[in-house]
This record gives structure tokens, C-alpha cells and sequence, in this order.
């Protein structure tokens, strides 16, 4: 159903360096590269994710209850993604673990504040 999802920074290259690496960690690379749009993924026939400027030239801001999580393929993914992210400048909301029966998760906020979760299912 999700073809990407958008998020949108105020500091450009910042969030393309943190992003570059963050994803590269789990074999995603930049798919698009567009002046000031940017999607990783593995094709654009698979669900991605993307940052820009906002288009209407305003600040970009983190919208309240938003959350975008990434799927990983085993607990130890969790938490390698989630301390790269750590590495990375993003900030703490809530470290990798068990939440509910079946469900890994760590929480973090990327560099413009935006909420992002690393999740494994079993």
C-alpha cells in the first residue's frame, strides 16, 4: 500500500549525510536524488523513504503523533540500526526492546526531530 513516505528538514545535507549512512547500514541506497528531494530504498517499485525542503518554502515541522517505522529482519538488527542512528546525533525515545508479545522496537528522533522506530515482528 505505501509507495515512501516524506519527511521534510530544515538542514539538507545534514539529514542526506545521517540518512546515507543510517541506511546504507541495512543495504538501502538513494533510489532518487532530485534538487532538493532525496529517496533510499531498493527500487521504486518497492516502498521507500524520503526527505526534502519543504516545497512551500516554510520550516519544516515534526508533525505531532507521526511516526515512521522500519521493518528489520531480527532483534540484532534492531539494535545496530537503532545505536547507528544513536552514532548519528539522533536523539533517544525509548532504547530497543520487548514491547508487547512479539513486537522489538527501539525509538528515535532524526536531526530535525522527526520520530522514527526499528521493529522486529516475533
Amino acid at each position: 500500500m505505501i509507495g515512501y513516505t516524506t519527511l521534510g528538514t530544515n538542514n539538507y545535507e545534514s539529514a542526506c549525510s545521517f540518512y546515507d549512512q543510517l541506511f546504507a547500514s541495512i543495504g538501502e541506497n538513494r533510489i532518487m536524488d532530485i534538487d532538493n528531494f532525496v529517496v533510499w530504498g531498493t527500487s521504486m517499485e518497492q516502498p521507500g523513504f524520503s526527505i526534502t525542503r519543504p516545497f512551500d518554502g516554510n520550516p519544516a515541522t515534526v508533525g505531532n503523533g507521526v511516526m515512521i517505522a522500519i521493518i528489520m529482519p531480527s532483534k540484532d538488527a534492531v539494535d545496530a540500526f537503532y545505536a547507528l542512528a544513536m552514532e548519528l546525533g539522533a536523539t533517544d525515545e525509548g532504547a530497543p526492546g520487548q514491547r508487547g508479545e512479539g513486537f522489538y522496537a527501539g525509538y528515535f528522533r532524526d536531526l530535525d526531530g522527526n520520530k522514527l522506530n526499528a521493529f522486529f515482528m516475533g
